[in-house]
């Protein structure tokens, strides 16, 4: 993983420059996995950020806002009790594993002074945050329980005291020698760069690639016959770099843009290939890193929730549509029964009680029926049964029909909600979706929901490249805010003809609406749509005076006349 030990012992460093001795003021947990910390040092305020979470663990400031409960998880009030108002003695990095602990002189309730530590653990699926009472060393509590039921080794539970994870026996990287070297590889059976890390505390795969690199070896077979007194100076040499503070916090791009890998040391590998970005500090490298790949990574991760819940949903709806369907098939075929009871009243008096059959004349087309009887009721009782099969047939049909609509309906909106959430590049857009569910009452409201404060309507913008504005509704709610609220009756709407997908206002502004407008705002609706990897996607569009809400339509449901389609391939403007 990205976050080795080297680039954890940078972390650690950095935070134990800017924090010792800063004051803790405010403590949140925006998620079950994360923490954050508002700390005041000296004339400056940081946020440290902090996440057990299993995908991606980390150790960083952070300069964007987050959602804050409005009812604090039971850990983060732990967490304001004995560290809120504290003073951060130290932070340090354990050997050089993946695992940080941050020293709190604070006072208790009697006032005396009490030492609690904070101790990160960047551990993949077993990363943990856990509290410790320095005295006792045992633990507080920690925002992941470990029971011995997971666990016989090391229970993470409050009361029991703190064990470190294993070593594996695995040597600390920072005192690395050619004869410990020496020792790691005498009985060699693996790669060179598998068996560094196998031994050696903090290696990551690429750091291990990167080590036999600067050792001499250009590929593979070279790396074989590396020699300890090759590896031992790159050891002395990366752990002089990062205790001299000369790193080169670096994330590497893709051809796409997007973030592949960051670390404190230029990775020969990653250069010819990739894009590099490099910063100031390792805490800006990382939090560039998660925002654009791990927020991404959460962002699909929230979203691949949401989207299950809708699929669901819809897959119900769809099964609903099926039997509906069926049902008024099997209705529409009732006419059967009218002729049952028709034939039967005309012909009582033939007709003995008790029969199970009755064969009659169908003076319809002159040929004789059987129809089917229950022999415990007369041949008038019969018909009558018969008359009232046929009835509720017609009343089913009515009825169902009805239903049909409304599922119909249901089924229309929640795939334009699935489309939103598909194209959903923020936790905002996210966040504002699940509203919307809640508000219409397809999501239950969350016990734990965030502070509620009413968020006003930020659709994408565009310009066309002949000077015209557009704006583009992120969700169902925004779609009516733009077509029923913002826009003029002279401006034009567009939308996908029968695709789900986002409104698109272009505003003339008293001009009229140009050919390349029209190319342009048409593909703009393609690609905020349910086709955007499709090609020649029909866009309809007209003007928004033609554009009604139906009375009780759900959000984003509208109806419109006068208009033009037009087929285009998706494309994305410059905002």
């Amino acid at each position: 993983m990205s976050f080795d030990g080297f680039v954890t012992g940078a972390v650690a460093r950095q935070l134990n420059q800017t924090l010792s001795g800063a004051k803790i003021e405010k403590i949140y947990q925006p998620e079950t996995d994360e923490l954050l910390f508002h700390i005041h040092s000296k004339k400056e305020k940081y946020k440290l950020y902090l996440s057990s979470n299993s995908s991606h663990p980390r150790i960083h400031f952070i300069e964007e806002a987050t959602n804050n409960p409005a009812n604090p998880s039971g850990f983060c009030m732990l967490l304001r009790k004995h560290l809120q108002g504290g003073r951060i003695a130290s932070i340090e990095q354990r050997d050089s594993e993946r695992l940080i602990e941050i020293s709190v002189d604070t006072l208790n309730e009697l006032g005396f002074s009490v030492n609690k530590k904070l101790i990160i653990e960047i551990m993949g699926k077993h990363s943990n945050i856990i509290l410790v009472d320095l005295t006792s060393n045992r633990i507080i509590d920690s925002i992941k329980r470990v029971s011995i039921d997971v666990n016989r080794y090391r229970q993470i539970l409050p009361g029991q005291p703190y064990v470190y994870p294993p070593s594996q026996e695995k040597i600390c990287a920072y005192t690395i020698t050619e004869e410990k070297l020496s020792s790691i590889l005498e009985h060699r059976k693996s790669k060179m760069a598998k068996h560094l890390m196998n031994h050696i505390q903090g290696i990551s795969p690429v750091l291990a690639e990167e080590i036999c690199y600067r050792a001499g070896a250009a590929n593979d077979l070279e790396a074989e016959t590396l020699t300890p007194k090759e590896l031992a100076p790159v050891f002395r040499n990366l752990v002089e770099i990062q205790e001299n503070g000369n790193i080169t916090p670096v994330v590497y791009l893709n051809q796409e843009g997007s973030p592949q890998d960051f670390h404190i040391y230029t990775l020969s590998d990653f250069q010819e290939t990739m894009e590099s970005k490099f910063f100031v500090n390792v805490s800006e490298a990382i939090s560039y890193y998660y925002s654009h790949k791990a927020s991404s990574n959460r962002i699909r991760q929230k979203s691949s929730d949401l989207e299950r819940t809708i699929s669901g949903q819809l897959d119900k709806l769809y099964l609903k549509k099926q039997r509906l369907c069926e049902d008024i098939i099997k209705a529409e075929n009732s006419d059967i029964y009218r002729l049952y009871g028709e034939l039967l009243t005309a012909n009582l008096h033939t007709i003995e009680n008790g029969c199970e059959q009755a064969t009659v004349l169908n003076y319809y087309d002159n040929q004789p029926l059987s129809i089917p009887l229950d022999p415990r009721f007369s041949a008038s009782k019969n018909a009558q049964r018969y008359y009232k099969k046929y009835g509720k047939a017609k009343t089913a049909i009515r009825e169902k029909n009805i239903q049909l609509e409304e599922t119909n309906t249901d089924i229309q909106y929640l795939e334009s909600v699935l489309t939103y959430v598909n194209n959903a590049v923020t936790f905002e857009e996210i966040e504002e979706i699940l509203q919307e569910l809640i508000e219409g009452n397809y999501l239950r409201k969350r016990k734990n929901n965030y502070k509620e404060k009413k968020k006003k309507p930020a659709p994408y913008s565009y310009t066309t490249s002949d000077g015209f504005r557009i704006l583009v509704g992120r969700n169902n709610k925004e779609n009516d805010y733009l077509t029923l609220k913002v826009a003029d009756r002279k401006d034009y709407w567009f939308h996908t003809k029968d695709i789900p997908g986002s409104h698109v206002i272009v505003f003339t502004e008293g001009k009229e609406i140009t050919e390349t407008a029209i190319l342009e705002a048409s593909a703009l609706a393609a690609y905020y749509s349910k086709g955007r990897q499709s090609e020649n996607v029909p866009v309809d569009y007209t003007k928004i005076k033609f554009v009604k809400k139906p009375s009780g339509a759900k959000p984003g449901m509208v109806i419109f006349t006068d208009n033009h389609t037009i087929y285009v391939n998706p494309k994305e403007l410059n905002s």
